[in-house]
């Protein structure tokens, strides 16, 4: 999986999303003309701004001296400026990092960037405002595009499951195992990218590059703050001593949303594709598992997927079904009996290959190969 120091080279060449980037294309092409530059600060780059032709080019949210604004203009170019006193850039040209949504943690979470957005939303969504919904959907749609820019080529395999199992639990051990099965056999862990078994699994990923008792370590100490309530920032910061000692773990992928703002997004997924929209945020993540799903147990919200996932699988509208895993035997068929229904679904029809349920997670990679067109 790309990471972002490689990631230039895989986007749409005509957009320039950091600084590097830009010193890079403006000598060597000499001219920014049909060039799309997103969310760059070019305030020390007024020079190379008033020598290079950007007719026809788009600057969106680039911070920059009023001089170089007005020559662009005048070239023809299309200049959005930033747009004061957001807590987030809706312009902005690559996913978000953990660091970036717990920024000033230690000062409580109530001071991140994170709750910050969430409280933004909260305010605007109520009052019908279209320029705050417009807002919105400009972030979610730079969030799609730096999502799809970062997975292009990658086999990716979602994990599905509640935000309610805990750390320190057998069941969230199982699933960050499986987190890290899945990274060390090659695969882009992607996950809603909450709490508790998202995280497990975000976190497994990120323990793939270590030896095996280091995963068994960091969920020891990852106990001692259980759950997200009552206290985010003490959760959080158990994450972020977790990654501080073991820092440059395996890649993962971890898609949120604020709709569900009372759930923040864990520290473990290395790349966080954050929505506003939560219908956005449901189809795009599992649009983007090309490997396949596996669905540990979970309430509304995972049934909720599970469906989300079958549908384009029964109808073939993405092409081939992808493998759908189920696992907990007993969850899914007497506590929520959604299997039943997807066999019913599935019957004689080409995704029937393509659903296993198993009883344990430790099962769960082998059913997935199994049901992977080689």
């Amino acid at each position: 999986m790309q990471t972002s120091p490689a990631h230039a080279a895989h986007h749409d060449d005509r957009e320039i999303e950091t600084l590097e980037e830009f010193d890079a294309v403006v000598p060597a092409r000499g001219t920014l003309t049909g060039f799309r530059v997103q969310s760059v600060d070019l305030t020390d780059r007024t020079k190379e701004l008033l020598a290079t032709d950007t007719s026809g080019a788009v600057f969106l949210g680039c911070p920059m001296r009023e001089s170089a604004a007005e020559k662009i203009r005048a070239d023809g170019a299309l200049v959005f400026p930033p747009v004061p006193h957001l807590p987030f850039d809706p312009y902005r040209g690559l996913l978000y990092s953990p660091e970036e949504l717990f920024d000033g943690l230690e000062k409580g979470y109530e001071q991140t960037p994170d709750a910050l957005a969430y409280a933004w939303f909260q305010r605007t969504k109520a009052d019908g405002d279209i320029y705050a919904s417009m807002l919105r959907s400009i972030h979610d749609d730079a969030v799609s595009d730096a999502l799809d820019e970062l997975l292009r080529g990658t086999r990716v395999v979602g994990v599905m499951g509640g935000h309610a199992m805990a750390r320190g639990t057998r069941e969230y051990a199982g699933a960050a195992r499986l987190g890290r099965e899945l990274a060390r056999a090659g695969l882009t862990v992607a996950t809603g990218g909450g709490p508790g078994a998202m995280e497990a699994a975000n976190l497994g990923a990120h323990a793939a590059p270590f030896e095996d008792a280091m995963l068994d370590e960091a969920c020891r100490l990852l106990a001692k703050a259980p759950s997200f309530t009552p206290s985010i920032s003490d959760w959080a910061r158990a994450a972020f001593e977790v990654r501080a000692r073991w820092p440059r773990g395996g890649p993962s992928v971890g898609i949120p949303t604020w709709f569900y703002g009372h759930e923040p997004p864990n520290a473990f997924a290395s790349h966080i594709a954050k929505y506003f929209a939560n219908a956005t945020r449901e189809d795009g993540l599992l649009a983007r598992s090309n490997a396949g799903v596996v669905f540990l147990p979970g309430a509304a919200g995972t049934v909720q997927e599970i469906f989300d996932n079958a549908t384009p699988n029964y109808y073939e509208s993405r092409g081939e079904p992808t493998p759908m895993v189920l696992v907990n035997r007993a969850h899914w068929t007497e506590k929520l009996p959604t299997w039943p229904l997807l066999q019913a679904l599935a019957r004689e029809r080409p995704m029937e290959s393509r659903i296993a349920l198993v009883d344990r997670i430790e099962e769960a990679p082998e059913a997935l190969k199994r049901l992977t067109v080689q």
